[in-house]
């Protein structure tokens, strides 16, 4: 398991310096667009659309920077009145839930990435399309990373109540 736990940590400083940069160059060009807007008349047509795509891949360093640290979404009205093994139980079952979800979203979207690579589509600066998005089958990869391993940390943590109380 601590294997594991290195490289989620890993996994988690990449999806933030991925993080930190996506958002600095969205900022940066949505600014500048404004600028020279307003005051030139003029702007890049190659910065919207680029924009628009790290858009994407901060939602998607995002969601997994939020599943490492069980700070996904989740409805936990029911689970407010449970024990803390049910508590645990609900954890597990929910994660492997959610990573099986991903797994196949992972699957489908490298199809999707396959076959938009295969048409050889160009967004702007003559970048190919699959490479703007090939954060899609990349996220969700992520996202199915980060869920076994919440899952995997909640049996650990319940089994070892158990052994701990038997």
């Amino acid at each position: 398991m601590n294997i594991l736990r290195v490289v989620d940590r890993l996994f988690s400083k990449v999806e933030m310096i991925v993080l930190v940069v996506s958002l600095s160059i969205m900022v940066f060009l949505a600014f500048g667009q404004v600028v020279l807007r307003n005051a030139f008349n003029a702007g890049y047509p190659w910065a919207d659309p680029i924009v628009r795509h790290l858009v994407i891949w901060s939602g998607f360093m995002g969601a997994a920077l939020a599943t490492r640290d069980e700070r996904h979404i989740s409805i936990d009205a029911l689970t407010k009145f449970f024990s803390h093994k049910s508590k645990r139980v609900v954890a597990v079952v929910t994660s492997a839930f959610a990573a099986v979800v991903c797994y196949y979203l992972a699957t489908a979207s490298w199809q999707f990435l396959l076959e938009e690579k295969a048409v050889n589509n160009m967004m702007v600066l003559s970048i190919p399309t699959w490479v703007a998005i090939i954060i899609i089958p990349v996220g969700y990869g992520l996202l199915t990373f980060h869920f076994l391993i919440r899952g995997l940390e909640n049996a650990i943590a319940m089994r070892s109540n158990q052994a701990g109380g038997a």
